[in-house]
């Protein structure tokens, strides 16, 4: 009886601690909510470090006392950095360069999906593994072939040289989008297109109706990849842009220089401080996307089957 007694604490703790199967105990939550909150910081603490050193003054930057906390906040970083990156107009070019090319791409790659897995067609296997191929084949391989080809085209140095690509889904890994539509209208039950045909609907009409409603957070995480591949891309927008134009990420590869010609002068110059305040700005409007869009991004990369891109 005393034995059965001394027991009860240990299993009370057991239950409690380790849980019926160590995976609903105390301790596990623990260990798990510690692990959360690590690989949390670890993505967290460059923006972190980033907001910090852009609202420290030159004589924090110079004072070996003030690490982590500026002394206080200077905002003369951010207003010198919209100066120099000119951010109004180079905003909206950017995103003109970035919007568009993302939108087409996503509303061709469900296209493409939607076909390869819904219709059989003469050597349909041979063109998916092409397909596939042009997003296993570096970018750099195709450049030359490409340039050549706008520039016979007369496009080059125009936004056109971006927007051409991204409608014939060749764009910034196109493949992988109309992978992750393919994936999905993989899923959808034929059931439902056979019943739409026996209501009278036509292909379009079940593409339109059934599909595209279905498939929302495919679109949406599609379009939120191809949007940041996009924004942060400077090979291609170099090279196919050229003098016809220029994006905020361009201005920041050239920021010193810019500062100079802007603001700088004597011993004035584009400290560490005001490069990260710069940098904050240019990342600020995919924050925001991000901030805006994050229940349904989630939930179109659980359903889409995104594991690491």
């Amino acid at each position: 009886m005393n034995n059965k007694i001394k027991a009860m604490p240990w299993k009370k703790w057991r239950r409690k601690w380790l849980g019926m199967n160590l995976t609903d105990g105390l301790l596990f939550k623990i260990i798990l909510y510690a692990l959360l909150i690590i690989i949390g910081f670890v993505y967290v603490y460059p923006l972190l470090h980033m907001l910090s050193y852009s609202l420290k003054s030159l004589a924090d930057l110079l004072d070996p006392t003030i690490n982590l906390l500026p002394s206080s906040l200077y905002f003369d970083n951010f207003s010198n950095a919209l100066i120099v990156l000119d951010y109004g107009p180079l905003l909206l070019e950017t995103l003109t360069v970035t919007l568009i090319p993302a939108v087409l791409q996503t509303i061709v790659a469900s296209l493409i999906g939607y076909g390869f897995a819904r219709f059989n067609f003469p050597l349909k296997r041979l063109w998916f593994m092409l397909l596939i191929a042009t997003y296993i084949i570096p970018p750099q391989v195709t450049m030359i072939p490409r340039y050549v080809l706008f520039f016979d085209l007369g496009i080059l140095e125009t936004i056109y040289a971006i927007i051409l690509p991204a409608t014939f889904g060749q764009g910034v890994s196109s493949a992988i989008f109309v992978l992750i539509f393919y994936q999905f209208y993989s899923m959808v039950p034929k059931a439902l297109d056979e019943a739409a045909q026996l209501d009278g609907a036509n292909r379009w009409m079940i593409y339109t109706r059934i599909a595209i409603p279905l498939s929302l957070p495919s679109f949406l995480t599609s379009f939120l990849f191809s949007f940041v591949w996009y924004w942060n891309e400077t090979y291609l927008t170099r090279l196919f842009l050229g003098n016809g134009g220029e994006t905020l990420l361009l201005r920041l590869l050239n920021f010193v220089s810019a500062y100079n010609a802007t603001i700088g002068g004597g011993q004035d110059v584009a400290n560490e401080a005001i490069r990260m305040a710069a940098t904050l700005l240019i990342i600020a409007p995919l924050l925001l996307a991000y901030f805006l869009l994050q229940r349904l991004f989630i939930e179109g990369v659980d359903r889409s089957g995104i594991t690491g891109e």
